[in-house]
């Protein structure tokens, strides 16, 4: 299993959940809403372990999502530590706000969305192009898919070579 350090946030604006690979910045899973409640949250999060597998560790801000029960159980029970910024800590998840100022320049401030579908379907292809097409420079110029994958393909054949030894 690839050991990925994963990351949530909830948005400022519509509010949105998602979970991030740090060590590639790629988006996992992610979900918008109009509440603060934890639910949309954790159903970002058993997306992302449904597909990924759990991460070693999970870091957040001290948000009401990621302080409730159902989240921290939820993490809990996979086995995940859980990893929570200090208040004013913003260093500490300064790559999910990248990922925000990134989302909202380049997409969300362009567009006037009329319906949540609207915003759902609009962020949802910013997220595809963010993760397949948009180069990083901290990456290489490749996109966050791309290093993910990779990532997980060498981490998997040292696995391998480490069981035969």
């Amino acid at each position: 299993m690839l050991g990925h350090h994963l990351s949530a946030n909830a948005a400022r604006f519509p509010v949105s959940g998602r979970d991030y690979d740090w060590h590639t910045r790629k988006v996992l899973a992610w979900r918008i809403s109009n509440t603060l409640e934890a639910d949309f949250c954790v159903d970002a999060l058993n997306e992302a372990i449904h597909k990924f597998g759990p991460p070693e560790i999970m870091n957040t801000d001290q948000g009401s999502q990621f302080t409730s029960f159902a989240w921290t159980d939820r993490l809990r029970r996979s086995g995940v530590r859980i990893s929570m910024d200090g208040k004013g800590r913003f260093l500490g998840n300064i790559f999910v706000e990248r990922l925000w100022r990134s989302l909202k320049y380049e997409c969300v401030y362009l567009h006037a969305w009329e319906t949540g579908s609207e915003a759902k379907a609009g962020i949802g292809k910013w997220i595809e192009f963010y993760n397949r097409k948009r180069p990083h420079s901290a990456l290489g110029g490749k996109p966050p898919a791309v290093v993910y994958w990779l990532r997980k393909k060498e981490t998997q054949s040292h696995q391998q070579e480490q069981r035969v030894a």
